[in-house]
């Protein structure tokens, strides 16, 4: 997901110029189904950043604005924004011995 957000101010002499910084943010955003045939979506990045939706289509652009506001927020804050690599996904897997299920 990508959000293009910052402005910064350039001086020369006595002139001001606004130039917008492109910048580009990655969120790794899970979604999956609730109990009530819905669908829930978060970031793990950002803490508190949850949306859902009716279908997955709608869960996404849902987590679209939520990403928007969070980081507006975590900016108007002076918060760092956090980055995708300052953390990990891993797959752990069990058998049913290791579970005790056998």
């Amino acid at each position: 997901m990508e959000v293009l957000i910052i402005f910064d101010i350039l001086v020369v002499g006595n002139i001001i110029k606004t130039i917008k910084i492109m910048k580009t943010f990655t969120f790794r955003i899970i979604i999956e189904p609730d109990e009530k045939n819905t669908f829930h979506g978060f970031v793990p990045s950002l803490p508190g950043c949850h949306t859902w939706g009716y279908s997955i289509e709608e869960t996404k652009k849902n987590l679209k604005e939520a990403i928007k506001c969070h980081v507006q927020g975590l900016l108007k804050d002076k918060q760092s924004i956090p980055r995708i690599d300052e953390g990990m996904e891993l797959i752990q897997t069990f058998t049913k011995q290791e579970l005790a299920l056998a």
